[in-house]
């Protein structure tokens, strides 16, 4: 049976794609599980960064399971108006606070989709991405098409897409589409590494710089840097800005609030 785990711990929210019989590939019930993972992300105070990841070593997760993905009898005007991105892995999941993928094998299609919505992807040296949905006379429909030539550039996202062959981790790393390539023991450890860096950072100040870079992208340079400019009033005087400075003076750890 289909299952989301997710833990908490030291504001760290770990959430394993749990369907490894089926190399962690999504159906049904996996997507509404996952809505309702991200919803709680979004939501949850104790909650200030994410790392996801599958169940084994096998997978991170490969896409939709084509065997149990029917074609929706819904017109597409329902779906677009009545149920809008019902259907999208990824729906629901933007938020501000920051995401980790540690792609632990296979990312395909929709797989790799939820891995490029992450701020900062990990893998495993076994890890192999694709976005294959060509093959199968489809197209990425979340987020691939858009994503992955700003992350990469043009010619290694057009070769992907267009081919829908697989890269493997050491030629994911030199496109830029993973920082890190670990040995599979050694991946977990890493991101949760740098999970709890992050959320020992001032949590307002992390939220704001992922809107500002996220947002920034979209604008002319100069509006980018006003956007910035703003935001930094906006934290100028905040308690946990007032904090880093006594903690940095006393030397000590800051207990920062969000506020």
């Amino acid at each position: 049976m289909a299952s989301v785990e997710i833990t908490v711990e030291k504001r760290v929210a770990t959430i394993v794609l749990n369907r490894p019989e089926a190399m962690n590939s999504v159906d049904p019930e996996l997507r509404a599980l996952l809505h309702r993972t991200w919803e709680r992300v979004r939501t949850a105070e104790e909650i200030w960064v994410a790392i996801i990841t599958g169940a084994g070593e096998k997978a991170f997760c490969t896409g939709s399971d084509l065997k149990k993905t029917m074609p929706t009898q819904e017109t597409y005007a329902q779906q677009l108006f009545a149920r809008p991105n019902s259907g999208a892995l990824i729906a629901g999941l933007a938020t501000d606070k920051p995401l980790i993928a540690a792609v632990n094998g296979y990312a395909m299609g929709g797989g790799m989709e939820l891995a490029l919505a992450c701020d900062i992807r990990l893998c495993s040296t076994n890890a192999q991405f694709a976005l294959s949905e060509v093959k199968v006379g489809s197209i990425p429909g979340s987020g691939g098409t858009q994503r992955l030539p700003r992350y990469v550039g043009m010619s290694d996202a057009m070769l992907m897409l267009l081919t829908g062959d697989r890269v493997d981790a050491a030629e994911a790393q030199r496109m830029g589409l993973v920082s890190r390539v670990l040995a599979p023991g050694e991946l977990m450890p890493a991101a949760r590494a740098i999970a709890e860096k992050i959320a020992g950072n001032a949590p307002l100040s992390v939220r704001a710089i992922k809107r500002l870079v996220q947002q920034g992208q979209d604008m002319p340079l100069g509006h980018a840097i006003d956007a910035e400019r703003y935001v930094f009033g906006l934290l100028f005087n905040s308690e946990d800005r007032v904090e880093g400075r006594k903690a940095f003076a006393e030397k000590r750890k800051p207990n920062y609030k969000g506020r």
